[in-house]
């Protein structure tokens, strides 16, 4: 089998120790929330593993920085949508888009803080909320509720695993890495289809 997913946590590892790494994680974390498909959890889980006395101070700067990108996605939905639609289309996310509209109608408050903390991309929910001008306080509370969760959530397993879990996710990575892959692979067929 291919070490590839090993060089590259054993990079993630060395940039998860960097002087700027935290500057990064703030600025993917802001950015996802808003317009990147990238979560910051690949950042956030080996930054919390490589210092775990510093796990919760990443976890929180990460919630911080995610509900800021969260409220210029916000914004974007409120003041620019026009300009963003035709990229939703294009990037394929027009379907998802109007998926989590439909969730506003039915849940609001509740929308958002699933949005927040699941795997489900973020960046739609914020802009939906904006597109809808949903009212914003409860907008940024289920934001920093879903987000937080979800930050703290994984900074805690990382500290809660400890070396046991480095160890052991150096020894699988190159499996989970490719099991990744394959399930990232098949959610793309099952949606084409």
């Amino acid at each position: 089998m291919t070490k590839i997913f090993s060089a590259l946590y054993d990079k993630a590892m060395s940039w998860a120790v960097h002087r700027h790494a935290p500057v990064y994680l703030a600025g993917l974390s802001f950015a996802e929330s808003s317009f990147f498909p990238i979560p910051p959890d690949v950042m956030l889980a080996p930054m919390a593993l490589a210092e775990p006395k510093r796990a919760w101070f990443y976890a929180t700067l990460t919630t911080v920085a995610s509900v800021i990108g969260g409220i210029a996605g916000y914004l974007i939905g409120m003041f620019a949508f026009e300009l963003i639609e035709p990229w939703l289309h294009e990037l394929g996310y027009w379907g998802k888009f109007e998926v989590a509209q439909a969730w506003f109608s039915e849940w609001g408050f509740l929308a958002i803080f699933i949005a927040g903390f699941s795997p489900i991309p973020y960046k739609l929910f914020t802009i939906s909320a904006g597109v809808i001008s949903m009212v914003f306080l409860p907008f940024v509370l289920a934001s920093l509720i879903g987000r937080g969760a979800r930050f703290f959530l994984v900074a805690a397993i990382m500290v809660w695993g400890g070396e046991k879990m480095e160890k052991m996710v150096r020894t699988y990575i190159n499996w989970i890495g490719w099991l990744v892959v394959l399930a990232a692979l098949i959610l793309f067929i099952f949606l084409k289809i």
